[in-house]
């Protein structure tokens, strides 16, 4: 997991589209102004410790900090959970290899839907607000959550979030986890079902080779139905991979860019949200 990956703490930084629009003005302006971190600097030292810092043996401390951090991001996602649950707000977390086509499904989503129930949009990425810019043009309150070296989102960015949306009771809450197909599966953000997307231009056998993440899942889109005449990808044979994992799946093929196969898709969402 993320000890062992090269994902960073203290990196992250969250805003809407409109306070990094105020921000970049700044910096174009020469305004002066300050940058909030949520982590300490790095400092050097040269005094000696007295002690060597090989311990002989470091393999159950390493676990012991693994489990340490997953227990932390439990009980926030707990706490997400109970917001959810009081405030009848069903939330999504999407999450995907990159290039599957997350965000295009969401703004397809936010857009055929957003007449008849309030949609926020929570997006992960470890850098930029290209994606919380799309998703701010269908109309709909969208924070972006940038994770610098981290390679998913975890409770706590959610929970901080959650704060920026101002969310209304009874609402749909979609997070675009960022694009990665390990870390996310491990963990919980307090949401209702993990959605896992896999594009027909990956590898049909994509579930066997990263089973936690199909596991973990209740509901598998499979996007990009379009391009099948064009590519060698099995639907069946992808949805026996994921069966191998987990025989509960609920499973919906579709094209986000064509539409086709998207009704179905939204009467899941729309009548679970309204639960």
């Amino acid at each position: 997991m993320c000890d062992t990956c090269g994902c960073g703490e203290g990196t992250t930084t969250i805003q809407t589209p409109g306070e990094a629009r105020e921000h970049a003005k700044m910096h174009a302006e020469g305004i002066e102004h300050s940058h909030n971190h949520d982590h300490e600097h790095d400092h050097d030292h040269n005094h000696s410790h007295g002690h060597s810092h090989d311990h002989g043996n470091s393999h159950t401390t390493t676990i012991d900090v693994e489990t340490d951090v997953l227990r932390e991001n439990n009980l926030l996602a707990e706490r997400n959970r109970g917001i959810f649950e009081t405030r009848k707000i069903f939330a999504l977390n999407l999450v995907s290899s990159p290039g599957s086509g997350k965000t295009t499904l969401l703004e397809k989503t936010v857009e055929a839907l957003r007449d008849d129930v309030s949609i926020a949009v929570i997006e992960g990425d470890q850098q930029s607000m290209q994606d919380a810019d799309r998703i701010d043009k269908t109309g709909v309150d969208v924070v972006q959550v940038n994770t610098g070296k981290g390679c998913h989102l975890d409770a706590k960015m959610v929970n901080d979030a959650i704060q920026k949306l101002e969310l209304p009771d009874e609402s749909i809450l979609m997070i675009e986890n960022v694009g990665n197909l390990v870390c996310p599966s491990l963990f919980d953000l307090g949401e209702h079902h993990k959605v896992v997307i896999i594009s027909v231009t990956e590898g049909q056998d994509k579930p066997v080779k990263y089973p936690t993440m199909f596991a973990e899942s209740s509901v598998c889109v499979i996007n990009k139905i379009d391009l099948l005449p064009y590519v060698d990808f099995d639907v069946e044979a992808c949805k026996d991979y994921a069966r191998q994992v987990n025989p509960d799946l609920t499973f919906f093929e579709l094209s986000a860019t064509t539409s086709e196969g998207m009704d179905a898709w939204l009467e899941w969402v729309k009548p679970a949200g309204n639960d």
